[in-house]
């Protein structure tokens, strides 16, 4: 292998593939970058089994061949080279020698016949813009369960409904819904993406402007740009059938400014007990909105908002940090807040916009 490419796309590639090599003591052979020269392109790919990412940057290739070289080692020397320049590479004795105009440097390779290979994802595909597939999984995975007991909740779910495509996210203790408005997507019956590999789709993802194509099948899910290819396990199981814990009436409703509400929660926090419990009061006759926590430790705290409140009276408490989660995926001004009932869920969403719902399990007083 010998090439010349341009430091700061290596660079880059370098950056964003490090982040999914894996950490496996019986497979060290995962901790590497695989790097492929061949044609006109350097190909950078890395795996940690569950997921699996490609990466092509053009390069002046002048001998093809493929080498593994530890990944970790490979991000931190390029994370420190700052000339815009051009960089060599090249494959002799088993070592990756790297030169620059000031830099000359000799890495050991591993053996690369001892790579995975990133499976190529064959089945139902559809085009999405980059920012409606970012926008749906960033509004509701932050809900999903971070433990593997129950994988089908630890995870993220997308299924098409009418032109909307619908990712929910829980815990069984909050809920999130969020519909993108899209055209031209196949019927999805259910994709669960693993909650742990979400973090880096959004990474990688975030920043591109273009399309993204997805492919998926009953075992993996793709997503490709122009110079991106990443994949994904799916998890084999059910999503809870959420839709029934939804309530479809309210006996008290609540409109409040976002702002007011979000301060109201954040000093109510700082009085809250060890399960972040708040208590909230609602008295429409008296147009009483009222946050409320205690803490033996410290004190307590109540807090009035002012609010259009309608419906009936009603008392109970919430984890607190459910609710401020909520407000990254909520755009508009106001906040609207229905309950029907003690012991039934709260249920949180935009005014004037019916794309996000959130629910909040009550907690016992």
């Amino acid at each position: 292998m010998k090439l010349e490419c341009s430091i700061e796309k290596i660079k880059n590639a370098v950056a964003q593939v490090e982040k999914i090599t894996g950490k496996n003591l019986t497979l060290p052979i995962l901790s590497s970058i695989l790097l492929i020269a061949s044609q006109k392109s350097l190909k950078l790919r890395s795996t940690n089994l569950s997921l699996g990412i490609e990466i092509e940057i053009p390069a002046k290739i002048e001998k093809e061949g493929t080498l593994a070289i530890s990944g970790s080692v490979l991000n931190a020397i390029f994370s420190n080279v700052s000339q815009n320049e051009n960089v060599q590479l090249e494959n002799k004795d088993d070592n990756l020698l790297i030169k620059t105009k000031k830099t000359q440097i000799k890495l050991k390779s591993q053996p690369h016949e001892d790579f995975p290979t990133i499976p190529i994802v064959d089945g139902t595909s559809f085009e999405i813009e980059s920012k409606k597939l970012v926008d749906g999984i960033k509004s509701v995975y932050y809900s999903s369960s971070v433990s593997d007991i129950k994988p089908e909740i630890s995870s993220v779910f997308m299924y098409t409904n009418n032109e909307n495509l619908v990712f929910v996210a829980t815990d069984s203790f909050r809920l999130a819904e969020k519909k993108i408005k899209t055209k031209g997507v196949p019927e999805i019956s259910g994709i669960l993406i693993p909650y742990k590999n979400i973090s880096e789709i959004l990474k990688i993802f975030g920043e591109i402007q273009d399309s993204i194509k997805v492919c998926f099948n009953k075992n993996q899910i793709s997503f490709s740009s122009d110079n991106i290819y990443l994949t994904s396990r799916v998890i084999d199981g059910i999503f809870p059938d959420y839709r029934q814990i939804i309530p479809k009436d309210s006996t008290t409703e609540i409109v409040v400014l976002k702002q007011d509400l979000l301060n109201a929660l954040r000093i109510s926090n700082i009085f809250s007990d060890k399960f972040n419990q708040v208590n909230l009061k609602i008295l429409p006759k008296e147009k009483i909105f009222e946050l409320s926590s205690i803490n033996n430790d410290i004190g307590e705290n109540k807090t009035y908002l002012d609010a259009v409140i309608n419906g009936e009276n009603i008392e109970l408490g919430f984890n607190y940090k459910y609710f401020l989660d909520c407000f990254q995926s909520i755009t508009t001004d106001s906040v609207s807040i229905k309950m029907a009932g003690n012991g039934k869920p709260i249920v949180v969403s935009p005014v004037s916009d019916s794309l996000f719902t959130y629910l909040i399990m009550p907690m016992n007083k």
